[in-house]
């Protein structure tokens, strides 16, 4: 486990909170990591390899929360992942992913949207730098690892407040 990363605070944006008929989003949600980093840490390619290494990376998103000795990320084997698989992004595209897996035509309650707003829109604005998980293709799919219909991962890095954010979209 990497010791540069401190994990602060977890905030989980479940749609079925907005939506009465789960056929209208009732099985989409938004997870929110953030870890706070030192001032002397290395380079965003460094802070995305501290973020595989801590034990919050650590979650299958499938209902059983972080497990320090686990093997997964969300649908993918955890020994796959590497810091070159993080594709550096403009806000603008992120906003983009993030607002078409939510709703194509953008027909989102309202509190909802206020909710998306101050956990992920505000902070995507802040980052300094946005990256976005790569497809990792079936063989890196882990044995029961299809249970999302879509699954959007991004780590922001805000060095002005030296905080790192794992941000998963998904649904299952």
């Amino acid at each position: 486990m990497d010791n540069r990363l401190a994990h602060e605070e977890s905030t989980f944006i479940n749609f079925r909170r907005y939506f009465p008929n789960p056929k209208e989003h009732g099985f989409r949600w938004v997870d929110i990591r953030q870890l706070r980093f030192s001032a002397d840490s290395v380079d965003d390619r460094g802070l995305l390899a501290a973020l595989i290494g801590h034990e919050q990376f650590r979650d299958d998103y499938a209902g059983g929360g972080v497990l320090p000795d686990g093997l997964r990320h969300g649908p993918y084997w955890l020994r796959l992942i590497t810091p070159d698989l993080y594709e550096s992004i403009s806000q603008e595209t992120a906003v983009q992913i993030l607002r078409g897996w939510v709703d194509p035509l953008w027909d989102v309650n309202t509190e909802l949207e206020a909710d998306l707003q101050r956990e992920v829109f505000a902070r995507l604005a802040a980052a300094d730098g946005i990256y976005y998980l790569s497809e990792l293709g079936d063989e890196a799919i882990h044995d029961w690892g299809r249970v999302h219909d879509y699954f959007h991962e991004f780590v922001l890095i805000d060095r002005s407040a030296g905080r790192i954010m794992l941000i998963v979209a998904a649904d299952d």
